[in-house]
């Protein structure tokens, strides 16, 4: 029996025969050369980047209007808060079943033109579309009937629709950069291109929806709530659509996979096998419930608190400046942690946390006091700013090199299974997260029919307790998600020696396969073959 238990458990926590980590040395040392070469060079074109870069300019107008959402639900579309959160409790249903459904076929995937690329040129129109569809739902259902069955049966349609389309679409979408390109570089300068486009896409949401209930409110304009919802909606819908067609058109897959994943029973047990995948895990599960009630707490404070949308425009323009500034500095500031993904990692998530309790603090003192707290609000807000990109490049290349161990201690990239867990965790306790919203609301006992001015709500005690939200309910979940990261230990030379055993176990792949790989492998691994060609060359 206890010979039977140490066989199972080497079965599922050993590296595979097959894998990076195991493969004979002696087999892949004749690739050595080339897998240095893979690590040290960039291969990207110009327009590789930008099309990502687009694509994700497109996402984020989607991603700037989803953290309207709720408000959207509540005040706009006007359904009661009970409804939204029995729909999205009942939409958490079907994405727990339709989520891994859809990881495993996009794993299961291999076609002459990638993994992630064919999903990339169909799937953009229906998920973009639904999402325009929600958002003119406004002016589809202009009445103030909260139990409107025809609104509630809209909102629940259009809904199920776009979550389907988005997990079908998002899982390709979020995995094609770990595709590209097998260079480190290459990937964190994706990751500084990707944070311009989406800085500058929840950007132009953000200065169009502020400014325009001032400008509403002071009678310069007539521009409702429910048009400028539609109108992002549909402008998100087009751009993106072309956008993500143009980025499964413009670039190219140069990671080889295996020919033939491995049987679904078996994928299942590679999840076991990252030991770093597990941990965060465990943390998402641990707070994935815990949140801000999904209301749009920013929205208010700046709106209710500080008093107005253009008041909030200075407030936050010294952010804006060194954000911009900041993203500038992502490859000085990888030199300074000496490329080390994890300690940077720690130290921006801690002073994210000391800043958001000396802020609270700072705010819940004057909150009553327009001056003193848009000044501290404004210092503390820049100084976020200063890490803000850096910290969400390292957080990205710190999943992908997650994603990269599974393909080293099992052969295998089960990219859609993997990142849909958290997904999967969050659906699984979005019934229980429903409540947490209704339960929030009670306890903040804001009114969201009240118009949005400064102090209307007429109560400290209520700006008091949105306010501790606004800067504490991200807060917890992040203390515990910080917990695993003093485990990562896939840095220095363990790193590097990572990616050398990979890239080398990748153009054994290659040269075995020279007529089953794509015309771009094929491409990649003979110019890093060749002395004579320059790094960063055209790939044609």
């Amino acid at each position: 029996m206890a010979t039977e238990k140490q066989d199972f458990v080497h079965q599922v926590f050993d590296a595979e025969e097959n894998s990076a980590k195991k493969l004979d040395d002696s087999k892949i040392s004749g690739y050595k050369y080339l897998a240095a070469k893979m690590f040290n060079t960039q291969v990207l074109r110009p327009k590789e980047m930008l099309y990502p870069a687009l694509a994700s300019f497109a996402g984020n107008i989607v991603g700037g209007i989803g953290t309207y959402q709720t408000l959207f639900f509540v005040s706009v579309l006007r359904i009661d808060m009970l409804y939204v959160a029995a729909i999205r409790a009942l939409i958490s249903i079907w994405d727990a079943l339709n989520n891994p459904l859809m990881g495993i076929v996009y794993d299961k995937t291999r076609t002459r033109w990638g993994k992630a690329r064919p999903y990339m040129i169909f799937t953009p129109i229906p998920y973009f579309l639904s999402t325009a569809v929600l958002y003119c739902g406004g002016l589809l259902f202009n009445n103030a009937d909260t139990a409107d069955p025809k609104k509630i049966i809209f909102l629940f349609v259009t809904l199920f629709v776009q979550e389907t389309f988005a997990t079908i679409y998002g899982i390709p979408r979020n995995n094609i950069l770990s595709l590209m390109t097998p260079n480190p570089k290459d990937r964190i300068t994706m990751g500084v291109l990707n944070q311009y486009a989406n800085d500058f896409g929840a950007g132009i949401v953000y200065t169009l929806f502020m400014p325009i209930q001032d400008l509403n409110r002071w009678g310069v304009t007539n521009i409702s709530m429910q048009s400028l919802f539609a109108f992002l909606g549909i402008f998100a819908a087009v751009f993106g659509s072309f956008a993500n067609m143009a980025l499964a058109i413009g670039t190219r897959e140069r990671i080889l996979l295996q020919q033939k994943p491995a049987p679904i029973t078996k994928s299942l047990f590679y999840i076991l096998k990252n030991k770093y995948a597990m941990r965060n895990f465990a943390a998402e599960f641990a707070t994935s419930w815990f949140g801000t009630g999904g209301y749009s707490w920013d929205l208010v404070t700046q709106l209710e608190i500080i008093g107005g949308a253009f008041k909030s425009t200075l407030v936050y323009m010294p952010n804006t400046i060194v954000r911009n500034i900041s993203i500038a500095m992502v490859p000085k500031i990888m030199k300074l942690f000496k490329h080390n993904i994890r300690n940077g990692v720690i130290t921006f998530r801690l002073l994210d946390i000391g800043r958001s309790f000396i802020q609270y603090f700072m705010g819940n003192m004057w909150i009553d006091k327009p001056l003193l707290f848009s000044l501290q609000f404004a210092f503390w807000w820049m100084l976020n700013g200063l890490d803000d990109a850096p910290a969400m490049v390292f957080e990205a290349e710190m999943d992908r090199e997650i994603n990269d161990y599974t393909e080293y201690v099992t052969g295998e990239r089960p990219d859609g299974t993997f990142n849909l867990i958290k997904d999967l965790i969050n659906r699984i306790t979005s019934p229980l997260g429903a409540l947490f919203t209704v339960a929030v609301f009670k306890w903040t006992g804001y009114d969201s029919t009240k118009p949005m001015t400064y102090f209307s709500q007429g109560n400290i005690v209520t700006y008091k307790r949105l306010y501790f939200l606004y800067m504490f309910g991200w807060s917890i979940p992040a203390i515990v998600k910080l917990i695993p990261l003093f485990f990562y230990d896939i840095t220095g030379d363990k790193r590097e020696v990572m990616y050398m055993k990979l890239n080398a176990r990748r153009a054994l792949i290659a040269d075995e396969k020279k007529n089953e790989m794509s015309d771009e492998m094929q491409a990649i691994v003979g110019m890093l073959a060749d002395d004579k060609q320059p790094a960063g060359g055209d790939l044609k």
